[in-house]
């Protein structure tokens, strides 16, 4: 049987937790909230007073956190007094960080990982909260193969296509690349429906029209981001839920980060990136990114 020390149990890291529970691996878990805890305590989690206690005598540890700033604080510490889960896990024990993070900062906490002998791999994720709750997750893997091949039979728990991308922090470039497209797809079709239903069309005949032509995409296939069109998404629901606006302007910013670094041009992120910045101060932080609708719909309200 392997054991598995899971920190981080948010919109992401709960389901995740919780189908390795269902597929009967024992699962010790960390998070900072305690409702959070209690919840997957009662799937039959065994609930731990620190992230340190949660990775002791694991086979496996998985983290989802926020940020960059939280990866490296879990696994290095603070530089003082602190020195981090990295010094409290065996050799012998598999790390999986499946944060969107910089990729500079996977490298960083890969590479000391490497020097105690410990296997890590970078694996952030793409499918949202239903692709969490459903176990049909896309992971995007840095590291390496070997370790790619030991983690698979946990991974494949969790979801259902496993790319490897490369060395370690291949796998966080690979997906702030697909959060960016992600983002200027749902601007886009957000765009495109508030223009016809300006002009009298029902956005749900349009977004059909759409979805079958050449302007088909993720988005208008299962993500609707109008309200109404499609049931069980965000957009049905107030937005609530689902991929927060706030990750969404995150994870922009480390795309805008490498571009910078690499010289890259990426008009298109950059325009992106400036609406959901808007947006969140405009009180949506905490509502999923398709609330995007809501600024064209705005727009249309002020003509």
């Amino acid at each position: 049987m392997t054991d598995i020390g899971f920190i981080g149990l948010g919109n992401m890291g709960g389901p995740m937790a919780a189908n390795l529970l269902k597929a009967g691996y024992k699962v010790k878990v960390f998070d900072l909230v305690p409702a959070a805890l209690a919840e997957l305590e009662s799937l039959g989690a065994t609930a731990c007073e620190s992230a340190a206690e949660a990775v002791l005598d694991v086979d496996v540890v998985v983290s989802m956190l926020p940020a960059s700033v939280h990866v490296e604080r879990l696994y290095l510490g603070d530089g003082m007094s602190d020195k981090g889960i990295l010094s409290r896990i065996s050799p012998a024990t598999l790390v999986i960080d499946c944060s969107t993070i910089a990729s500079a900062s996977a490298q960083k906490v890969s590479a000391a990982a490497g020097e105690r002998g410990i296997t890590m791999l970078d694996a952030p994720v793409s499918g949202g909260v239903g692709g969490a709750v459903g176990g049909t997750l896309t992971f995007i893997v840095g590291g390496s193969a070997a370790g790619l091949a030991s983690a698979r039979p946990i991974l494949e728990i969790m979801g259902k296509n496993i790319f490897h991308a490369g060395a370690a922090g291949a796998g966080q470039v690979a997906k702030i690349c697909n959060n960016m497209l992600l983002s200027v797809l749902m601007t886009g079709t957000a765009e495109a429906l508030q223009l016809g239903v300006d002009n009298g069309l029902d956005p749900a005949v349009l977004s059909e029209i759409m979805r079958k032509s050449s302007g088909g995409n993720w988005a208008l296939e299962v993500y609707n981001p109008y309200p109404g069109v499609m049931d069980g998404v965000p957009a049905s629901k107030d937005y609530a839920g689902g991929f927060l606006v706030d990750l969404m302007i995150k994870d922009l910013g480390l795309a805008m980060e490498a571009a910078l670094a690499k010289g890259s041009a990426t008009p298109m992120g950059s325009l992106a990136r400036n609406l959901y910045i808007s947006h969140g101060k405009d009180g949506f932080g905490r509502k999923d990114f398709s609330s995007i609708q809501r600024v064209f719909l705005k727009a249309a309200n002020e003509d």
